[in-house]
């Protein structure tokens, strides 16, 4: 199920993943069944993070970045060149307190 954000908890995410550097990074094979199970353990774990994808081009990159989200659950928060912002909240434990509104 796909993670949804209001502007507010967006703009929030934001300002944590500031000083973030990427984990995990998409390179010359794509998205794999090993690299998201990585994303998804990496969410549960730290549930904001930061992906590097290697895709020269934009729509490639874009449509690489939706799949993880899609395939994840996860809330793409921002993406900037080739850096995408994902934020799932943990199954067990919360560590991030979105804003309510």
């Amino acid at each position: 199920m796909q993670t949804v954000l209001t502007a507010a908890q967006t703009r929030f995410l934001r300002g944590q993943a500031h000083d973030l550097k990427a984990m995990l990074q998409v390179g010359g094979k794509g998205v794999t069944d090993a690299l998201l199970a990585e994303i998804d353990l990496a969410l549960e774990h730290h549930e904001l993070i930061k992906v590097k994808v290697g895709a020269e081009d934009r729509e490639a990159r874009d449509a690489m970045i939706e799949e993880i989200a899609r395939r994840t659950g996860a809330a793409l928060v921002q993406r900037i060149g080739h850096t995408a912002v994902l934020y799932r909240p943990g199954k067990d434990r919360r560590q991030i307190v979105l804003p309510r509104a």
